[in-house]
């Protein structure tokens, strides 16, 4: 299991990117690997977003992230927003409410 963050700044219209972000997780949801995602916004700072997403493997990510029906994806989340994207494959510590 590998988990990919991304932290968004949106600099154009959040609806138009939130929309934007719906159809590109239409596309992962469809992709072999794809486990789940959640995109956040954040409470206190307008425009900005983080999208959690967990995959089987690093391959399964890779795969998706170059498969040419994800270009036209990307370039529309570009145009609205920059990011910092990140994938990590290592849980260090993991703990939840009993």
């Amino acid at each position: 299991m590998v988990t990919f963050v991304n932290r968004f700044t949106v600099t154009g219209p959040a609806a138009e990117f939130e929309q934007l972000f719906e159809q590109t997780s239409a596309f992962f949801v469809a992709q072999p690997g794809f486990v789940a995602h959640r995109l956040m916004r954040h409470a206190d700072q307008p425009g900005s977003y983080v999208n959690v997403a967990e995959w089987q493997d690093a391959e399964s990510f890779r795969r998706a992230v170059t498969h040419p029906d994800f270009a036209p994806h990307a370039a529309a989340l570009r145009a609205l927003s920059t990011s910092d994207p990140n994938l990590f494959t290592t849980t260090v510590l993991e703990r939840r409410s009993s």
